[in-house]
């Protein structure tokens, strides 16, 4: 090991930042993963209610002979 404690210590500005970039694409890349699979399990929560309601307009529409 031929490093020291200062070449540790040593770090460009340039690469901290591109870190700290990258880290927060990440933390919004997960955000936004969370807020689709949120709005996707609201769907599918709603669904039997949805499937329910169509059964319901197309019984209405074929005893009013509009099917």
């Amino acid at each position: 090991m031929d490093r020291t404690d200062a070449d540790r210590a040593d770090v460009d500005v340039d690469d901290l930042l591109k870190v700290i970039l990258g880290l927060a694409i990440v933390w919004l890349l997960l955000e936004i993963l969370g807020a689709v699979l949120e709005i996707t399990f609201v769907l599918l929560d709603a669904l039997p209610t949805l499937i329910v309601l169509a059964i319901v307009v197309l019984i209405a529409l074929r005893l009013t002979d509009r099917i």
